[in-house]
């Protein structure tokens, strides 16, 4: 017969509780975008303005008679990618092909140009059709091609003993790597763009042929995290080339197709163009757990939690209070720092366990956490934003101007949305606001560019500033 010791059972239980501390921390990974049948998903549409991206874009797409060009958009890590593989199943239910991927996998975010989409595309149809359709046009377009760019970039490599898609993806590694020769590959690409969309329609269209589906889609994902670069000396930057000058070409592929776009263009002084261009742009707002004045919105709250509560219950049947987290206030306090960004939620928890040795997670692992965050933002911040950014804490609104555009393409200020909702009083239409980053409002500097700001206006102070964790 076998005695176990006290030593033994604090020994067993120790590993059973870091066993448990890994499952937790790997549940709230939050780079992991989740499939639809995902038991961690958590429906959030009634406190995003009830957006739903199957109403807005995947209806379209299945009506519409002629193909469509949609963007979609909203801040990093708020939730696109999922919702975008939402999207996917519910089109292919409706009897389509989805190609979806990530646009940027095989590009540098901070050097990416028109061209660099076009073959990132053309990379990925060859990959998901290849069995279906002839690639011969668009191998006879590398070939006559060939020798110029052999030329530039590819000396290492013959055109005979290579693939189509071996050829394609080599394209874009060099664009990615050789930054010497990167401008003069794109040159060479883009003065025969037209072609190269000819000879992949063709394909498209003999692949189709193929197909047991009714259309083709490509979802275009990840081109929201561009870097903003200027092109010219009007301020003019890639997004506004690679949404707008190049319009055109995004819009000439022989199918459905959606892009993801940065957010700072759509409250750019472009929009009206885009929306002649694209229709209607999607936005994904962040999970309203704050109302535009301040308050703390219970229903958006409840979301996050659950969010929680999805992760956690996979592994544990122990409820978050007190057994995960050590009380409701701390629990609370980690949605409302979050600002209603999943993934700045998942973020947190993560870095709260990394200064956890056994559950629950105390109140002191929580303020490093958000210690650590704070500092990031807070780098984040050039100097002459802080009076911007305590502007828009009071205003609720981003001004038509660049360096308030990259203040939200920087995730510093958030945008929020109620729904269209109806009363005995009548319609209460939507509304939209922006407001700075809890991350940042729950700083010292931000108090004292908020009072500064305010002396300015003559105001007394108000409750802007972000209460401390």
């Amino acid at each position: 017969m076998q005695y176990w010791t006290r030593y033994d059972i604090e020994l067993l239980d120790a590993a059973v509780s870091e066993e448990l501390l890994t499952q937790i921390y790997n549940a709230f990974d939050p780079k992991r975008p989740l499939e639809p049948d995902d038991p961690f998903y958590v429906k959030c549409h009634e406190v995003r303005g009830d957006e739903n991206i199957i109403n807005e874009v995947g209806r379209k797409i299945v009506r519409a008679e002629s193909l469509t060009y949609q963007l979609y958009t909203g801040h990093r890590g708020v939730g696109k990618s999922t919702e975008l593989r939402r999207l996917r199943r519910y089109l292919e239910e409706q009897g389509r092909k989805v190609i979806y991927f990530e646009a940027t996998d095989h590009l540098d975010n901070v050097n990416v140009q028109y061209t660099d989409i076009l073959l990132s595309c053309t990379r990925h149809l060859i990959k998901e059709l290849q069995d279906n359709g002839d690639t011969g046009a668009l191998r006879q377009w590398m070939k006559s091609r060939w020798q110029s760019l052999k030329d530039l970039a590819l000396t290492e490599i013959t055109f005979d003993n290579e693939g189509t898609l071996d050829l394609f993806g080599m394209l874009s590694a060099t664009l990615r790597t050789e930054s010497n020769t990167r401008q003069q590959v794109r040159a060479q690409i883009n003065n025969h763009s037209k072609s190269l969309i000819n000879a992949l329609n063709e394909f498209i269209a003999d692949a189709q042929k193929n197909l047991q589906a009714e259309e083709l889609v490509i979802i275009a994902d990840n081109l929201d995290r561009i870097i903003p670069t200027k092109v010219d000396e009007d301020g003019k930057t890639n997004h506004d080339e690679i949404f707008i000058d190049y319009s055109s070409q995004m819009c000439q592929l022989a199918c459905n197709v959606i892009y993801t776009v940065p957010i700072s263009l759509v409250y750019s002084n472009r929009v009206s163009q885009l929306r002649e261009i694209y229709g209607d742009t999607h936005v994904l707002p962040m999970v309203m757990v704050r109302l535009q004045n301040g308050t703390i919105h219970p229903p958006g709250l409840v979301k996050l939690k659950q969010s929680i509560l999805q992760r956690v219950s996979q592994y544990t049947e122990q409820p978050l209070v007190p057994d995960i987290f050590e009380s409701e206030a701390v629990l609370d306090n980690l949605c409302l720092i979050s600002g209603g960004q999943i993934r700045e939620l998942m973020q947190l928890v993560q870095t709260a366990l990394n200064w956890t040795d056994e559950l629950p997670i105390r109140r002191l692992a929580l303020l490093r956490a958000i210690s650590q965050g704070q500092s990031e933002y807070g780098g984040a911040v050039d100097e002459e934003d802080w009076e911007r950014l305590a502007e828009v804490s009071i205003t609720k609104r981003v001004p038509n101007d660049d360096r308030y555009r990259g203040l939200l393409f920087n995730r510093c200020v958030l945008e929020y949305r109620t729904a269209l909702t109806e009363t005995a009083a009548g319609l209460q239409p939507s509304t939209k606001w922006h407001d700075v980053h809890p991350l940042i409002k729950s700083t010292e500097r931000f108090d004292q560019a908020l009072k500064q700001y305010q002396a300015q206006l003559g105001n007394r102070p108000n409750q802007e500033s972000g209460a401390r964790p």
